[in-house]
């Protein structure tokens, strides 16, 4: 059927006008003019908001319709927001069941009790003894007092960002040490190796060493240079370590009350000294 024509009207003259049939459905998305492709826009202006033009978003990339989402005006500092691993709980739980096994066994007169009993007996006054006596003073107030504020006297002069909470924790475990091992000394009352006193089980001084040397280390490592970081804990715990051994060939502790103290406050440590980051290579070079 052929279309019928439709009549023109002047300026001065009133009437309805049918719409225009529009040849093809790609001439209607043109760029300023009828067919150039730009949907929605039937002249040239650029977009009011275009993509080169967006602000970033909170994460780099670029957002979507303004108002972009912002950063939070407070945001909890990473030393205070925890950064547990659960591999970290984990073993820091391991170590509160070893350390309740061993109290379990020293308090019930259990099996390994008596196998720890045993040990102590043949390696009592072994080794010479200015040196096993040397390793056993390593965990004694005045050597590893000096070596955590040593490192607590470093950390606040370095003024690192976040380390103060760090060295709290470290005040808080060394202090801990006394607040936890007098009432076990005195609950349990286990006697002596080579002496027929009492309260020797936990041992302060295996203690005493593995929080001030395991603190120091946890505070010192993240300013150390890369070649001296991974050797930080090794260290503390080789020290740690030694002390354990001086006190048992020394006749002091029994191996148990060495390898209590080590598991509870092992755990405490995990706790108490989350993971953290490393300070940026120009801090280290300061």
């Amino acid at each position: 059927m052929r279309e019928t024509p439709r009549p023109r009207f002047s300026a001065g003259e009133s009437g309805t006008a049918h719409p225009q049939h529009c040849s093809s459905r790609a001439s209607a998305h043109g760029t300023g003019t009828l067919g150039s492709g730009t949907p929605h826009r039937s002249d040239g202006r650029s977009p009011q908001t275009p993509r080169g033009a967006r602000r970033p978003g909170p994460a780099g990339c670029f957002g979507t319709t303004p108002p972009v989402p912002k950063q939070p005006a407070f945001r909890c500092p990473p030393e205070l927001s925890g950064g547990y691993r659960p591999r970290r709980l984990a073993a820091a739980l391991a170590l509160l069941l070893l350390f309740a096994l061993v109290t379990w066994q020293v308090a019930a007169g259990g099996p390994l009790r008596s196998l720890d009993e045993r040990i102590s007996r043949t390696a009592a006054g072994r080794g010479p003894r200015p040196f096993t006596e040397l390793l056993a003073d390593l965990g004694g107030l005045p050597i590893a007092l000096p070596v955590l504020a040593a490192a607590l006297l470093y950390v606040r002069w370095r003024q690192a960002p976040g380390r103060r909470y760090a060295a709290l924790r470290a005040v808080l475990a060394i202090v801990a040490v006394p607040a936890a091992v007098i009432p076990l000394k005195a609950l349990f009352d286990r006697p002596g190796p080579l002496t027929e006193a009492t309260g020797y089980y936990p041992s302060g001084h295996a203690a005493t060493a593995l929080v001030a040397f395991g603190a120091a280390a946890l505070l010192l490592r993240p300013s150390l240079p890369p070649a001296a970081r991974a050797w930080a804990m090794p260290a503390a715990g080789l020290l740690t370590l030694a002390t354990g051994i001086g006190l048992v060939l020394r006749g002091y502790h029994w191996p148990l009350d060495v390898i209590g103290s080590w598991c509870l406050f092992g755990a405490l440590l995990l706790l108490l000294f989350p993971p953290e980051p490393t300070e940026p290579a120009d801090q280290l070079q300061r």
